[in-house]
């Protein structure tokens, strides 16, 4: 499935004319997350998954890094805890999704929790259709208490994966990033797309994952603020009625303010 779809921007995208479209999109994107958040109704989970290096710090920063930050919050999940190894696996996700009027960003996921105990044999297949079953009820749980779920994943090339680990190596501001068993990890990559491609079709049909080709980063980016754009706008998140809707009550402030100012 996955080797059939294109990592890379289709021939003939301008890539110019897809950044300053990309430009109105964030513009509508900061509108509509103000009005989300002033709503305070219902709540937007974004969920970014990929391989190594295929990324998902660079789509947070650059979609997400301009709007109001009271209305949005990044959890990236790492290796769990040994404390959150001893409660149920979506524990500590529970706790992070958002509150109404938000925008939270899974950077990685609940997902996790399937791609590396099956790709490491670490639980029975049982087990791991138990788990499948788990997320569906848990993401449909979410759903119908007003939450919208994007899931996204970031489609790298394997070539585009070594470039990218090779930068690492040679920049110094990408040090940081550089994890020794990234390498280890990489080795298994059938393995992982094979879980990927599991995980596409076992989701909730009404919950389903949309694959970007994510070679190219400017079209990654224009395509998720595009999707989450369109989500929103369809959410058609309204300002609730304040003290001024009341034209009185804005006349009478205009009369005090007027009085304040002669003072």
């Amino acid at each position: 499935m996955l080797e059939k779809i294109s990592t890379k921007a289709p021939k003939g995208v301008s890539k110019e004319s897809l950044l300053e479209k990309f430009d109105e999109l964030i513009l509508r994107l900061q509108k509509l997350q103000c009005a989300l958040y002033a709503e305070n109704k219902r709540s937007l989970l974004i969920v970014l998954q990929g391989v190594d290096a295929s990324g998902k710090d660079s789509t947070v920063k650059h979609v997400f890094g301009k709007i109001n930050p009271m209305g949005v919050r990044v959890k990236p999940f790492k290796k769990p805890t040994t404390e959150e190894y001893a409660y149920d696996f979506l524990r500590r996700v529970h706790k992070q999704t958002p509150a109404f009027g938000q925008i939270h960003i899974f950077n990685r996921s609940h997902y996790e929790d399937i791609l590396v105990p099956e790709v490491h044999n670490i639980l029975s297949n049982d087990k791991l259709k138990r788990r499948f079953e788990y997320i569906n009820s848990f993401e449909n749980m979410l759903a119908d208490h007003g939450t919208v779920i994007l899931k996204f994943y970031l489609h790298i090339s394997r070539d585009e994966q070594v470039k990218r680990f090779q930068r690492r190596l040679t920049n110094p501001e990408k040090y940081w990033k550089y994890d020794p068993a990234d390498i280890s990890e990489s080795k298994q990559w059938e393995q992982y797309i094979k879980v990927y491609e599991q995980i596409f079709k076992k989701c909730s049909p009404e919950l389903p994952w949309t694959i970007i080709p994510a070679d190219d980063k400017w079209y990654r980016n224009y395509l998720i603020a595009k999707q989450v754009v369109e989500a929103l706008e369809e959410m058609n998140p309204q300002y609730p009625k304040g003290y001024f809707d009341d034209e009185n009550n804005r006349r009478e402030a205009e009369i005090a303010l007027e009085e304040y100012k002669n003072r």
